[in-house]
């Protein structure tokens, strides 16, 4: 662990390699475990404002989800986050012709009708992020549905931080990211 700001960051995301492998998962992580994408206060009002616009690209059981849960929940927890369609699937999750679980919200961002691209909690997936009240933890989130974009950022030599480098400036900042590059040329000398 080393400190940045006010993060305490794992080492893992500097030293273990990571590159989304959507063609051998299918998107696994959009339709496997227990819970929706975690939302801060501010994403959950967001997705209240947008979901009209967000809503002609979701599937019917989504759709229901949403409308039947809301936009976003309270998980038992008392933690914000995305519904579920009974207890699986995110209600944003869609289906390419592949059967690739892809995000909604981020086919409705990339055709140019929302301008929230998606939760950044999904955006930084491996990492997850956890806020104290004096710090942040940053940390990577080891999920055996992902071995194979961890044997292929091995392959390919991409470590988490490099990975998911846009969500990480989009959460913490530019000067943020610079310090983390800096520790991860010291680290990997």
């Amino acid at each position: 662990m080393f400190q940045i700001g006010k993060t305490i960051v794992s080492e893992d995301i500097i030293k273990k390699d990571f590159l989304c492998n959507l063609s051998a998962c299918k998107g696994a992580c959009c339709i496997d475990g227990d819970a929706g994408a975690p939302l801060d206060e501010q994403e959950a009002k967001i997705l209240k404002d947008i979901y009209p616009k967000v809503k002609p690209f979701l599937r019917e059981q989504g759709i229901q989800a949403i409308e039947n849960q809301g936009t976003s929940i309270l998980s038992d927890f008392d933690e914000l986050e995305t519904p579920l369609i009974d207890g699986a699937d995110c209600a944003y999750v869609i289906f390419d012709e592949n059967d690739t679980a892809l995000c909604g919200i981020e086919e409705a961002y990339n055709q140019g009708v929302v301008t929230f691209k998606k939760p950044v909690s999904c955006h930084l997936y491996p990492i997850r992020t956890r806020d104290y009240t004096e710090f942040s933890a940053v940390n990577y989130d080891q999920w055996e549905i992902c071995d194979d974009a961890c044997a292929l950022g091995k392959e390919l030599q991409v470590p988490i931080y490099k990975f998911v480098k846009e969500a990480l400036i989009r959460k913490f900042g530019e000067d943020w990211y610079t310090e983390l590059e800096q520790v991860a040329n010291t680290m990997t000398k």
